[in-house]
């Protein structure tokens, strides 16, 4: 049988959980109200504005509005929709606090936290090159860095994203769940694709004074004529929007997708005791192109359409953009042949009799699956083919290869052309 605790023990505990108890007791929501309320009135970047909020606050729980709201938790729900509609940073939460007298187990002291950077690899979660030679970086966070430390593993992370598509024809951002981070980042990010010491960041007015959105340290090798697409939705917020807004208003990015979140005021968390906080903005954008920002508003895009098809209609842009452009003729036709597989496989055409293709045609054979056919050769993967037309198909995910089936006098297909948009072909005879 275990030991019971020694007396003094136990009352020592009894006593520091009364103390806890008396402790929440006294945490009435009109007491948490006004710390919130002194939180916002003492770190808002307007003062006036932050004064009128939190006298706006106080007068309304003095009222007995939020009496009822016995749940710390609804409680910071309750004042973060109160909030909202004044800055969009505005935030409160609640996280229960530990009773006084209460140590943690050592191993729980000693567990190191969370490397969130690390785990996220800095917010850049997918950098490809897509059909077609155009650049895609899928960002979901603005990770924060020094100037002056270029070994910083936030700014090596935007640094290898940037030399993975360096030569790519056209680029897209993909900012569309991204919530936003450091201005560090947009600066710096945004002097990637404009040019050094040119005149279009952000401007914070903040009590302290004015602080610019411009990089310390500009990017050494500004993509200066690469088209740049930058995709938002209702979740990009806060510094992603910033990026969206300064390349969008510098001329330098077309936006597309959705309205952001319309969150542009910076801030950060304010304790404001008995386990709340509340998130208060410090500082205010001002675009020197502007003369104001997004807050409430978003930004808008230049190409409305719904997030969910943003990434499409970006590549589509983007393939249009660079043939117009200056690009030898092999490369005009992979670009072309990306458009027009990305074209197919948007509106798909009708009435192909894709029963007349199937069969075997020496090592390669082909199959009707569903709604497509599929090619195979010998034990390599399957190969499945997007029609492009009567007798015309693209390989799926791989627009430089195509499959371009021959008829005979009576109609009947006869032959198979692998063929690739740098020229090489191949012919194979229908053999059943």
């Amino acid at each position: 049988m275990p030991s019971m605790p020694s007396m003094p023990r136990i009352a020592g505990l009894g006593l520091a959980l009364l103390a806890f108890a008396g402790a929440l007791h006294a945490a009435t929501p009109r007491k948490n109200v006004a710390n919130i309320a002194q939180a916002v009135e003492d770190n808002y970047f307007d003062v006036a504005r932050g004064r009128q909020i939190a006298a706006d606050l106080r007068a309304e729980a003095a009222s007995g509005k939020y009496d009822a709201l016995k749940d710390d938790r609804d409680l910071a729900t309750a004042l973060t929709d109160r909030l909202k509609p004044f800055d969009q940073h505005f935030t409160v939460r609640w996280t229960p606090p530990e009773p006084a007298g209460t140590a943690r187990e050592p191993a729980a002291r000693a567990a190191p936290a969370t490397d969130h950077g690390r785990r996220t690899n800095y917010g850049v979660r997918r950098v490809e090159v897509q059909p077609g030679n155009i650049g895609y970086i899928d960002l979901r966070e603005f990770a924060h860095f020094q100037f002056g430390q270029p070994d910083q593993p936030a700014r090596r992370a935007i640094d290898a994203a940037l030399q993975l598509v360096a030569g790519t024809d056209a680029l897209i951002i993909d900012l569309r769940n991204n919530g936003g981070g450091s201005p560090a980042m947009v600066g710096y990010l945004a002097s990637a694709f404009t040019a050094k010491g040119a005149d279009i960041y952000n401007t914070f007015r903040t009590r302290e004074g004015d602080v610019s959105e411009a990089p310390a340290e500009w990017h050494a090798a500004p993509r200066l004529q690469t088209p740049l697409y930058v995709l938002t939705s209702a979740r990009t917020g806060s510094a992603a929007e910033a990026l969206a807004y300064t390349l969008k208003n510098a001329g330098r990015a077309r936006v597309v997708g959705e309205p952001s979140a319309g969150a542009a005021n910076p801030g950060g968390a304010v304790a404001a005791g008995n386990g709340f906080s509340v998130f208060v903005s410090t500082g205010s954008p001002v675009s020197p192109i502007t003369r104001t920002n997004w807050e409430g508003s978003g930004v808008m895009p230049d190409v409305a359409v719904p997030a969910a098809t943003a990434f499409e209609t970006a590549k589509a842009l983007a393939l249009e953009a660079v043939l117009r452009g200056d690009l030898p003729d092999a490369e005009k036709v992979d670009t072309r042949w990306a458009l027009e597989a990305l074209r197919a496989e948007a509106t798909p055409p009708k009435d192909v009799p894709l029963d007349d293709y199937a069969g075997s045609y020496g090592a390669l054979a082909i199959a009707r699956d569903g709604d497509h056919l599929v090619l195979r050769r010998g034990r390599r993967p399957a190969l499945t083919l997007v029609a492009l037309g009567q007798d015309a198909f693209t390989v799926a995910a791989e627009s430089s290869s195509r499959v371009l089936f021959e008829r005979g006098a009576d109609g009947k297909v006869i032959a198979l052309e692998t063929k690739t948009s740098e020229g090489a072909s191949g012919r194979h005879r229908r053999e059943g």
